[in-house]
């Protein structure tokens, strides 16, 4: 017989009503000591297997609790949650089934990726029964199928994925998981709400390996967007030289902001020779401009 006595004290009304019942016997029985009376022994006889029957007939199921009904061996009904009454040694409660949201932790633990890498992978599978008709009747432990069911995908995730995609893409891993889980466990009425994957654990030496192989892409990519700087900085060089070609006059002015530049700080003295001073004269720069151009004729 299930134990309708649950931890929770679901049953703390029929108690109640069996020891009335008792308390009423108990006075019936008085009177017909008193009395002599058979008839009343027999309503305090018939108290007592009241108050025997009160606690098996009458149960209390929570808010979040259904509870499975058999009928000699048939299934009756779902009840719950508040009280409901059952048939003593006719209807049995075959089993208490929670509908609050559980979770089941489970580990792939040297698991092969698909590129032959072992892997321990730990996740959480947060599940709800929505038919508790289908929980009960449908599999024997739902809890144990639902860790074991979950961890035979999480391998064959492993299994059929690279381990720089198990690594980038975890949401889409997470997604997968629940999909593959929920379809397998839809039968027994227990639907999966979310698959969380906590951790990917690689062996030491490869994660070395992979320290390395990271630095030296990053290494890799810094050397290229330097040869790309000095690629536009050369460019760029290559548009000024044709800019000033085609001014002299250009060339001169920049000469002598550089100079303006290098003499603002304080106390630097600079040395510039007599022929460079006659070249940024602007006078003489427009001559050799005019004489660099040619004669009309």
């Amino acid at each position: 017989m299930h134990n309708y006595f649950k931890a929770s004290g679901g049953s703390r009304f029929s108690l109640l009503l069996a020891a009335v019942a008792l308390a009423a016997a108990a006075l019936v029985a008085s009177l017909a000591y008193d009395g002599g009376s058979r008839g009343l022994y027999a309503v305090a006889a018939g108290l007592v297997i009241v108050a025997f029957l009160i606690p098996q007939a009458v149960l209390v199921a929570g808010q979040w609790e259904r509870a499975v009904v058999l009928r000699l061996g048939k299934l009756s009904a779902i009840r719950g949650p508040s009280l409901f009454v059952i048939v003593p040694f006719i209807d049995e409660v075959a089993s208490w089934l929670d509908q609050r949201i559980q979770t089941t932790e489970i580990n792939a633990e040297k698991a092969l990726s698909k590129d032959t890498v072992p892997v321990n992978i730990d996740a959480i599978v947060f599940w709800q029964i929505h038919d508790p008709e289908r929980a009960a009747l449908e599999i024997a432990n739902y809890r144990q199928a639902i860790t074991q069911v979950a961890q035979t995908s999480l391998r064959e995730m492993v299994g059929s994925s690279l381990l720089s995609t198990l690594l980038a893409e975890r949401k889409q891993g997470d997604q997968l998981l629940r999909d593959d889980i929920g379809r397998k466990t839809a039968d027994w009425g227990v639907a999966v709400i979310s698959v969380e994957i906590k951790d990917i654990g690689v062996p030491p030496g490869l994660q070395d390996a992979m320290s390395r192989q990271a630095q030296a892409e990053r290494e890799r990519l810094a050397r290229v967007l330097l040869g790309q700087a000095e690629q536009e900085i050369a460019q760029k060089f290559v548009e000024a030289a044709d800019i000033y070609a085609r001014s002299p006059a250009a060339l001169q002015l920049r000469a002598m902001n550089i100079i303006y530049e290098t003499t603002k700080e304080r106390g630097a003295t600079i040395l510039i020779p007599t022929a460079m001073i006659d070249a940024m004269n602007p006078g003489t720069a427009m001559g050799i401009v005019a004489a660099a151009q040619p004669a009309p004729g």
